[in-house]
């Protein structure tokens, strides 16, 4: 396919101002490539300086937390204040300097966060995990008043530091079961005060942080967040509330919203909860493309969607559609880091991503190899090395445990020292 008719080479404008050269995006994963006292590293710099060279227009980081007291994994890189800039500063270069744009992830993980690693973990509400994962995850504890505002401020104040660094955006990460998702889901949010009891004050949360990201910021300076569809559990956050937050969004600002599904109780976002499809829409690929123009019919704003994409065929036919403005690809890129540059020429890459699979029923159904697996194919690339794309599920998870165990424990022997 020539460059010029291939509809991911065309550059596209945020509202900001600012230009993506093209309009495929690597969307965030979790790397786990911070110290273990939360610091950034060469290894970040090394992966993201590879990825930026296959030609993406937008990179955004995975989970980059805004507290060191509410970690979701070990190894979280956590921007709190200005004492890694230098190493920031190199992180953000290694996309902007091959001329994509960088975006920061900023999250806080609420109650998703494994037993032990942090001394408490705070929600909206104090709802435990299903019977299931109570195992692995403690009951929150619900966040006070003051606990909001401290946190709604760490997000503008992270915001700024990653301008300071050269970073070209944020991102916030309002999807996937993390705090701001779980102030929007009326599962998790129980609250009768301002910030809860019906769907215009769940939506508070999220919109003060953004309104603080953008005072610390200013107007040129792009802020987007990536959303859930919905959480695909029962009573939890639904289409009708996505839009309804999507048009208070809009109407705040934002420069682009990236579409996505499901938390860790209910996985829509690796796929694991979608529906086999019927031999006339499975070349729409997408998982979230139906609710993308449902979005598009009621909104003006750029729109991204990750999450299904197979080819060059499926990612163009949206395109063309106008259902969205930028495709996202994550698991992709973990098993093949150059397939952009094949994309972008029209041709699909030669991996092609698969289901993880563990044998062990409890943790399959949990859906986390769809992170663990992937993580350790990031950890491949960054130290200079080829990706394993048939590793084994199960030697995969094992490994991880011991990791997580590990780093878990050596994060809170530092944290006991600090």
């Amino acid at each position: 396919m020539p460059m010029d008719s291939n509809p991911l080479n065309q550059p596209l404008q945020l509202p900001n101002g600012s230009v993506l050269r093209n309009r495929l995006a690597k969307a965030a994963m979790s790397e786990t490539l911070g110290t273990y006292d939360n610091r950034p590293t060469q290894e970040l710099v090394r992966l993201y300086r590879r990825w930026a060279a296959s030609g993406l227009g937008l990179i955004v980081t995975g989970n980059v937390m805004i507290d060191r007291r509410a970690l979701g994994e070990p190894g979280n890189v956590v921007i709190e204040d200005d004492s890694d800039l230098p190493v920031l500063q190199q992180w953000a270069q290694a996309a902007t300097d091959q001329g994509a744009a960088i975006w920061a992830q900023l999250n806080h993980p609420g109650k998703q966060s494994t037993k032990g690693l942090n001394a408490y973990n705070l929600a909206p509400s104090a709802v435990p995990f299903r019977e299931d994962m109570a195992a692995f995850f403690e009951t929150p504890r619900e966040a006070t008043p003051a606990e909001m505002q401290d946190i709604i401020a760490r997000f503008g104040r992270s915001a700024a530091i990653c301008k300071q660094a050269g970073f070209s955006g944020v991102e916030i990460h309002g999807a996937h079961g993390y705090l701001v998702n779980q102030f929007l889901s009326p599962h998790h949010n129980r609250r009768t005060d301002e910030w809860g009891g019906s769907a215009e004050k769940r939506r508070r949360f999220v919109l003060a942080v953004y309104e603080e990201i953008r005072r610390q910021v200013g107007p040129d300076f792009a802020v987007a967040i990536k959303l859930n569809s919905a959480d695909f559990q029962r009573g939890g956050f639904t289409e009708e509330e996505s839009i309804e937050t999507i048009h208070a969004l809009v109407e705040a600002g934002i420069d682009l919203i990236e579409i996505s599904g499901g938390t860790y109780e209910a996985p829509a976002m690796s796929g694991a909860m979608q529906a086999p499809k019927k031999a006339s829409t499975a070349s729409r690929e997408a998982y979230f493309l139906a609710f993308a123009e449902k979005v598009r019919a009621a909104v003006a704003v750029p729109l991204m969607v990750t999450g299904g994409f197979r080819t060059v065929a499926g990612m163009n036919a949206a395109l063309r559609a106008g259902a969205l403005d930028v495709v996202g690809l994550a698991r992709l890129l973990a098993i093949d880091p150059d397939a952009p540059a094949a994309l972008l020429q029209g041709r699909d890459s030669d991996q092609q991503v698969r289901p993880i699979r563990t044998g062990l029923k409890a943790v399959d159904r949990m859906g986390i190899m769809e992170v663990l697996w992937y993580t350790r194919q990031l950890k491949r690339i960054a130290k200079g090395q080829a990706p394993r794309p048939d590793e084994s599920g199960l030697a995969a998870f094992l490994k991880s445990a011991l990791h997580s165990g590990w780093g878990t424990f050596r994060t809170r022997r530092l944290r006991a020292r600090g």
